[in-house]
């Protein structure tokens, strides 16, 4: 388990804060890292992973214009998810990742694979953040469940 994840899950313990997420390129990993804490039991409400787009549309409701217009691996259609992701599940934190980890996608000169986004609705607030990560497809992922937890940590921090 990432270092992070464990003192990610304390810190929610510890403001009594519950988290859902919904995945698409990290396939559900991110949720299971938070699944292995001590914590667990305390903080997380579930996930959700849709990483065909069609998901995004059918289960999250994200309008088939907005995944046209911006594709499914954008910071629009990520805060899209994360901002809907509320009407599955009740929590307090709800975290959407997308991106590009393997060639395929939606990349570009302007969004190479190694492009994560991810996005948390914490308290009623949008915090967005796009990543550019290097390396094979586990370690994207791997780099992208560290940032996610550091994201986490830092807006956690700012709410006390």
């Amino acid at each position: 388990m990432e270092t992070k994840i464990a003192d990610c899950a304390k810190m929610l313990a510890k403001h009594q804060l519950s988290v859902a997420f919904v995945e698409s390129a990290t396939a559900g990993w991110l949720c299971s890292e938070f699944a292995l804490t001590e914590q667990s039991g305390k903080i997380l409400k579930g996930g959700i992973v849709c990483y065909d787009a069609a998901l995004k549309e059918s289960l999250l409701g994200v309008p088939h214009d907005v995944i046209e217009r911006f594709t499914p691996e954008s910071q629009e259609v990520t805060d899209e998810l994360a901002q809907r992701l509320g009407r599955l599940i009740a929590a307090d934190i709800y975290v959407a990742v997308t991106g590009l980890t393997t060639p395929g996608g939606s990349e570009t000169a302007e969004k190479p694979v190694g492009t994560m986004f991810v996005s948390a609705v914490i308290k009623g607030r949008l915090v967005s953040r796009r990543f550019n990560f290097e390396g094979p497809c586990e370690q994207v992922i791997k780099l992208t469940i560290k940032a996610a937890a550091e994201l986490l940590m830092q807006e956690t921090a700012a709410l006390s």
